[in-house]
């Protein structure tokens, strides 16, 4: 029986465009071969990683969502691990849920980034505040005291 399932890779960043290419080449190769229909996949792209893998802190993500028998997605997984431009790999089974979601995500474009129109601004004028006027009522003897202080010091 066919299940549905995503898998997620990220390959090493030092490899060029064509390299990237050749790697998810051979993975869907491997795919196709093993009798798994690919529904969709998507390059992401280089990203940087929460914490570093193999002293690197970014990678190229891919997904693959595909219908196969259980037992490709283990063939898929050993030519993973057997890859050495793969840091690391999840691969993961779809329920009816998972799936609904995909579908949005992939007809809806959720999750990828938009673009934003500029917000428009707004002047706000202010009236200019009235002017306070305090008044100070002077205390004789503190006046005496701070003269006082003046004294002792320059003594």
């Amino acid at each position: 029986m066919l299940k549905h399932y995503e898998t997620v890779f990220i390959m090493t960043p030092v490899l060029s465009d064509d390299q990237m290419k050749e790697t998810v080449k051979k993975f869907e190769n491997i795919l196709c071969e093993k009798g798994a229909e690919i529904v969709h996949q998507e390059n992401w792209g280089l990203k940087r990683l929460e914490y570093q893998i193999q002293k690197k802190s970014t990678g190229f993500y891919h997904l693959f969502e595909f219908k196969a028998e259980p037992h490709v997605v283990a063939e898929l997984e050993l030519q993973y691990r057997r890859d050495e431009r793969i840091m690391r790999y999840l691969s993961v089974t779809l329920d009816k849920d998972a799936i609904a979601y995909a579908e949005k995500r992939r007809t809806h474009g959720f999750g990828q980034k938009k673009e934003t129109k500029p917000e428009t601004t707004f002047e706000v004028k202010r009236e200019p505040r009235p002017e306070v006027k305090y008044d100070i009522v002077e205390d004789p003897i503190e006046e005496q005291m701070y003269e006082q202080n003046i004294d002792n010091k320059e003594e």
